[in-house]
């Protein structure tokens, strides 16, 4: 097996998610970092790539020069990550879109709703394949989940409660991360709602297949002198009759990365926590809770296909986001051979990340006229 050769824009020496992406791409062999325009500071590119033992010849100053030369190179990258603030994913994957280089790009989708709609036509456009790395989805909990519900095991939905709660941002801040996400021009107008609520709001309709018709929303900027939302309340009616609410924060004191699905339906209930992913607790209706773990007993083929060590042995947020760029490369391999995709392969595309910037939209737009149902504009 030849690994997909890769580049990526964004991700340098001190920011987290480059590294996450990195990790995650390796994890099983598919993909071989050999190229990057690795931030905006060339100086800080320079430097990073040679850390990351990248040929002099293949660190670049930005990424349209990237593009441009590496589609040209009989070895060139076949796929680039985008890992920079929201207001850059465009730009960027544009440039390697209409060469015919496959993006995976971080989440949400773009900083505006004409950015999300200028991807989308670029998208459209060209032979490349998108992929958004809502990485939450890749947890092998999450699939089996999503495969209970489909099969009935839930019955009708009734409920979904759904929760992202964070304390990192409580304080005011000048610290990188906090100082892109809580800024307009870089974040888009979502703070929290974009940056976590998403990850919410994506998990939601992966794992019930439920989609959303209306929201109410009360967003807060509770930090003095914030631009954007860090806390969010949004209830949520979903199309056949199945409620739902969504809560999303970044002020929450004692939350760490407080990831949380509760899915209850006419026959039983699905719970999921984030910080323990390898439980799923099941409670078919009048029955006792049932544990089912990560690779356990009655673990199902979905689950089993993006499981890759025993179970008890912790598996978590790295092959979780692993399983994404496995998705990734089988796709892109289908793709190179001009054969379908198998259809067990999933991951996020652009449906999910234009749903995202309409979710973000939504709740913008309620919480303005105090918290007035909202339909998701399509």
């Amino acid at each position: 097996m030849t690994a997909i050769r890769l580049g990526m824009v964004g991700g340098g020496n001190d920011a987290f998610i480059g590294g996450v992406h990195r990790i995650a791409a390796r994890l099983d062999g598919r993909f071989q970092l050999v190229a990057g325009a690795l931030s905006s500071t060339p100086a800080k590119s320079q430097a990073s790539g040679a850390a990351l033992g990248l040929d002099a010849d293949r660190i670049y100053d930005d990424f349209k020069t990237m593009a441009i030369r590496e589609a040209r190179l009989k070895n060139g990258i076949e796929a680039v990550a985008i890992v920079t603030p929201n207001h850059m994913h465009f730009a960027a994957a544009r440039e390697f879109l209409k060469r015919g280089i496959h993006v995976i790009c971080d989440k949400p989708l773009t900083a505006t709703m004409a950015e999300a709609r200028k991807m989308a036509k670029a998208v459209a456009e060209c032979d490349a394949l998108f992929i958004l790395t809502h990485n939450y989805t890749g947890y092998p909990l999450i699939r089996q989940a999503r495969e209970m519900i489909a099969r009935g095991d839930l019955g009708k939905l009734r409920v979904v409660q759904v929760e992202y709660a964070q304390d990192w941002l409580t304080q005011a801040s000048d610290a990188k991360q906090a100082a892109w996400r809580t800024d307009p021009a870089r974040s888009g107008i979502g703070g929290a709602t974009g940056d976590i609520g998403t990850h919410a709001f994506n998990l939601t309709s992966f794992v019930t297949g439920l989609v959303v018709d209306k929201l109410s929303a009360d967003l807060d900027a509770f930090v003095g002198g914030r631009q954007l939302d860090d806390n969010a309340h949004v209830m949520l009616r979903f199309a056949g009759g199945a409620k739902g609410m969504l809560w999303c924060s970044q002020v929450a004191p004692g939350n760490e990365n407080g990831l949380a699905l509760r899915v209850y339906g006419e026959k039983g209930g699905l719970e999921w926590r984030q910080e323990n992913p390898n439980q799923l607790w099941y409670t078919p209706f009048g029955a006792p809770k049932q544990l089912l773990t990560r690779g356990g007993a009655g673990t199902t083929s979905d689950a089993a296909r993006v499981t890759r060590i025993p179970p008890g042995h912790p598996e978590g947020y790295l092959e979780g986001f692993a399983t994404i760029y496995n998705e990734a490369a089988e796709a892109i391999i289908a793709t190179k051979n001009d054969t379908p995709i198998d259809p067990q392969v999933q991951f996020p595309g652009l449906s999910d990340g234009m749903a995202g910037m309409q979710f973000v939209a939504a709740c913008v737009k309620s919480s303005k006229c105090d918290g007035a149902w909202v339909r998701l504009a399509t």
